[in-house]
């Protein structure tokens, strides 16, 4: 192993050790009011959600622009590879970019964008273009690959499936990437009804087998799926419950992650542990704001949704 990886699991351990942690997290939900909780995020890692007229919107922005800022220092500290190895993992944030350019052709101010620096894919190209149309001529000419359509939606399914296929070439990460593309697929094809795009189709066969999207129904579904992608929808019977699916994929990556951490070896595993453990802890301190937003409470919402 290399000094460099030395270095980036040694920092990716540092940025872990600041973590809210679950208990925290459960506190800061229970808060009675925004304003209460912001103040109680003053001496964390999530300060930037503090400012005294800050929106909900605005805290949980900031809470994850906090988390995007301790990947890219993670990145700066990786081998080029590790950098690259970063980049489907950090996807989110570029698809939230897109999501807000494509609601401004629409009219709606976007957000200031994320900058993603390494952890971009193809942030550049893409913020010059000017309509859906020229968003999906860009995604078709990068690693993201051709949504298939223009539309809002297909870009937007698109990439989140090229995101579950990309973070699937990273080998710790897998199954979670498994789990992720069942979701997605099971949500458009059960709760919405959609067809996906014959790109996404592709690309979600390569994560899940061809079978999984000739299945009749959401139990014959179920049964399709390749044993490492069944876990997220184990134990769901009627697709309006896919939610619960949503928020316990998020408490299995948080699981998984500390087992990763617990080890002592200098390598991709403890990394990729260390990026989950951020962007769990960031997840549940979004969703406490957004309890605490409406008076905090009850807790079991709070419990149901990180495991």
């Amino acid at each position: 192993m290399g000094a460099g990886w030395v270095a980036g699991v040694s920092r990716a351990r540092a940025l872990t050790s600041q973590l809210l942690g679950a208990a925290a997290a459960r506190e800061l939900a229970a808060s009675a009011s925004l304003a209460q909780a912001m103040r109680s995020l003053a001496g964390s890692p999530y300060r930037e959600a503090t400012a005294a007229d800050s929106s909900l919107g605005d805290a949980q922005r900031a809470v994850a622009a906090a988390l995007l800022w301790n990947l890219r220092v993670l990145a700066g500290w990786l081998p080029p590879g590790g950098a690259r190895m970063l980049r489907p993992l950090a996807a989110g944030f570029e698809i939230a970019n897109v999501e807000a350019r494509l609601r401004s052709f629409a009219g709606t101010a976007p957000p200031p964008a994320y900058r993603l620096g390494a952890l971009g894919t193809a942030s550049r190209r893409l913020e010059r273009a000017d309509s859906a149309d020229a968003l999906r001529r860009t995604l078709a000419t990068s690693p993201w690959g051709d949504p298939g359509a223009g539309t809002p939606w297909a870009v937007c399914v698109g990439m989140r499936m090229a995101a579950a296929a990309r973070t699937a070439a990273v080998r710790p990460a897998r199954t979670w990437a498994e789990g992720r593309a069942a979701l997605l697929t099971a949500r458009e094809m059960f709760v919405h009804g959609r067809v996906l795009p014959a790109p996404v189709r592709v690309r979600a066969a390569d994560v899940l087998g061809d079978g999984v999207l000739a299945a009749s129904d959401f139990r014959d579904f179920h049964a399709r799926l390749p044993s490492g992608a069944r876990w997220a929808v184990e134990g769901v019977d009627d697709p309006a419950d896919l939610w619960r699916a949503e928020a316990r994929w998020w408490a299995v990556v948080g699981r998984d992650a500390q087992d990763m951490l617990r080890g002592s070896a200098y390598g991709t595993v403890t990394v990729v542990g260390a990026v989950a453990a951020l962007s769990v802890d960031a997840w549940r301190v979004r969703a406490a704001l957004e309890l605490a937003a409406h008076g905090g409470g009850p807790m079991e919402v709070f419990d149901d949704l990180v495991g």
